[in-house]
């Protein structure tokens, strides 16, 4: 059998492949690029893709493949319909991120929350060498304990973070962006209700088209300006613009971003220019990213193809 990775920049250079070659000769590149992409899978029987677009054009030399597994959750990338047609089995990944990006979340959170970069910086200046007193009081912070924590999407990883979030004493809160989901333990309010009473609100939802766009300029004004919002679902459920206008008009107090509608970002992207990290603090999509994370998602791959039938 012959395994082709395709990018397999996306899951790092520390992760071993080597285990891979128990099930077959394996051929590995770091990047693709479409037009590579056919040649390059042209005896091939699995491919293994993170971004890659699997569709008729890539596939068309394909002839002995029988199986696309994707290094995530997420499956945009998949022509499913003409996998279908031609008989190709695929399978992703569901799960295998959930405490890394749930760690992220907080990480993200309590960076703004504690206005830490000015902290760092005011010691780092050495204006605190010789201070009169011992503490220094001028950027005040609050704790989370007694606040409203708003959840937009409930999966694995919203469940996570309202499980956490309450041990810190936060009232927890979610939107269902399905409609359809409910939770026992948790309340479920309605869109309007989760913008203006969060004092954070953090993104855990899909991409679709209930959720494109959501986070919009409407969305933004009705938020409390003391709030602090988190995207760790997918950047196009934010009006990236509208964000930026929000922060540089004092609409809510700060932003943690770790995907963006475009990534890599892109050179127009309006919140380049915003460069207050106690404002806005962007990650380039690591909530996912942790070395146990990528080796439970490489694992659950190996697993996929070994017990997958090629006759």
């Amino acid at each position: 059998m012959n395994i082709v990775f395709l990018d397999a920049d996306t899951i790092g250079s520390d992760i071993d492949l080597s285990p891979f070659e128990k099930l077959g000769n394996i051929t590995v590149y770091g990047f693709s690029t479409l037009a590579e992409m056919r040649e390059r899978i042209a005896d091939a029987d699995t491919i293994v893709v993170n971004k890659m677009q699997v569709s008729p054009y890539t596939l068309e030399k394909a002839a002995h493949l029988k199986l696309v597994c994707v290094t995530a959750t997420g499956t945009n990338n998949l022509d499913k319909s003409y996998l279908e047609q031609r008989g190709i089995a695929w399978r992703n990944v569901a799960g295998y991120s959930t405490e890394c990006v749930t760690q992220h979340t907080f990480a993200l959170l309590f960076y703004l929350l504690e206005k830490l970069p000015y902290y760092d910086n005011y010691v780092k200046s050495e204006a605190y060498v010789n201070n009169t007193t011992f503490t220094h009081f001028t950027n005040v912070f609050h704790e989370i304990h007694g606040m409203t924590w708003g959840i937009i999407g409930l999966g694995a990883i919203g469940q996570r973070v309202a499980q956490i979030a309450s041990l810190f004493g936060c009232h927890v809160i979610y939107y269902s962006t399905s409609g359809s989901h409910n939770h026992e333990q948790l309340e479920r309010v309605s869109f309007e209700q989760l913008l203006s009473q969060s004092d954070i609100i953090s993104v855990h939802a899909p991409l679709n088209e209930r959720t494109e766009g959501l986070l919009n300029r409407a969305a933004f004004q009705q938020m409390k300006k003391s709030a602090i919002f988190l995207n760790l679902g997918r950047g196009q459920i934010v009006v990236e613009q509208d964000l930026a206008d929000a922060l540089n008009a004092g609409e809510l107090q700060a932003a943690g971003l770790d995907v963006l509608c475009e990534e890599p970002m892109s050179a127009d992207n309006p919140l380049k220019s915003i460069k207050d990290s106690g404002r806005l603090l962007i990650t380039p999509h690591i909530a996912w990213a942790g070395v146990e994370t990528r080796r439970r998602l490489m694992q659950t791959i190996w697993d996929q193809i070994d017990a997958f039938s090629f006759t």
